[in-house]
């Protein structure tokens, strides 16, 4: 967003920012108490009790959010070879590559042809940014193949919480699956820094040996404690989302661009004018996601009706001008 604002002269607070896939109406946050400030982060607050309710297991360890995870795996294993879903959010493969391991990047339809010949398979489901869905089923086929030879199969499933029953986290004790999940997309938390990782007890210990003492902030703890346990928000904010994600690909589509996957929380758009129309979109004070490869926008969700108004006038305008 500050190079976007710096590059296109608009200042960032003038911005509609849909770059980022994240809630724009998240769970209202209160303020911390006092005490969460001056005192040590303490397990034992209610956080892990309220998160083995919300993810189903109790086979999970808080972490500064999943990208802490992501950073920490590929050193909790010796270097070995590692297939990663492509296109996806690219800094698993960054983080692998870093760890020493050998990294293959396939299309989800190619994930199965690969498992037997690596030792770690990094599934994000749904896909960022595709949208697409792996079958559970097909998930745990893979899991027991790696298992049984010692593999893992990472599943980041930062997109999940809009559609919980894909989970596969309550299945988080088999051996050798991992289930990476966030607050910052569904709960709009993005800056609080929370995420839990979901696995077997011996790698989530060696995991909490790695990461250290204190991994998540008091306020942050306390924060993500009483967002998980809003049942009623939950159930509100999944009914919201996908109307609103539907609502979306109606805009985009009346526009000419139809949908070419998503989720609950961002449309994709695949054009051979990607690059153009996220230009003009900028000179416009929108900003989306671009891909390369394929072309491609991704759209996250407007929230006031305001913005969804502006999104609409900034979709004709910019258009029409790259358009003949």
């Amino acid at each position: 967003m500050r190079r976007a604002a710096s590059r296109h002269g608009i200042p960032a607070e003038a911005w509609l920012d849909l770059s980022t896939g994240i809630n724009p109406e998240g769970w209202p946050v209160p303020p911390p108490p006092p005490s969460s400030w001056r005192r040590l982060p303490e397990e034992g607050d209610g956080l892990e009790s309220v998160a083995s309710t919300y993810y189903g297991t109790d086979s999970l360890l808080a972490v500064a959010g999943s990208q802490a995870a992501i950073q920490a795996l590929p050193h909790l294993r010796p270097p070995g070879r590692v297939v990663i879903t492509a296109p996806g959010y690219a800094e698993h493969a960054i983080a692998w590559r870093r760890g020493g391991h050998r990294v293959t990047l396939a299309p989800p339809e190619e994930i199965g042809k690969q498992i037997d010949h690596h030792q770690v398979a990094v599934i994000i489901h749904p896909n960022n940014p595709t949208g697409h869905r792996f079958d559970p089923h097909t998930l745990l086929s893979w899991q027991e193949r790696l298992g049984r030879r010692g593999g893992w199969l990472v599943v980041d499933e930062a997109f999940m919480d809009a559609t919980p029953e894909a989970s596969l986290a309550p299945l988080a004790g088999r051996r050798g699956l991992v289930v990476l999940r966030s607050l910052g997309k569904f709960f709009g938390l993005a800056g609080v820094r929370v995420g839990f990782v979901c696995a077997e007890g011996g790698l989530l210990r060696a995991l909490r040996t790695r990461l250290g003492p204190w991994a998540v902030s008091g306020p942050a703890r306390w924060v993500a404690t009483r967002a998980l346990a809003d049942h009623p928000w939950h159930t509100m904010t999944r009914e919201h989302l996908v109307a609103r994600s539907a609502r979306l690909e109606r805009m985009l589509g009346a526009h000419g661009l139809p949908s070419g996957g998503s989720t609950p929380l961002f449309v994709r758009v695949v054009t051979p004018v990607a690059g153009e129309l996220h230009q003009a979109l900028c000179r416009r004070g929108i900003l989306t996601r671009l891909f390369r490869a394929p072309a491609a926008l991704r759209f996250g969700l407007p929230g006031r009706e305001s913005e969804w108004s502006r999104l609409e006038r900034g979709l004709e305008e910019a258009l029409e001008e790259i358009v003949p």
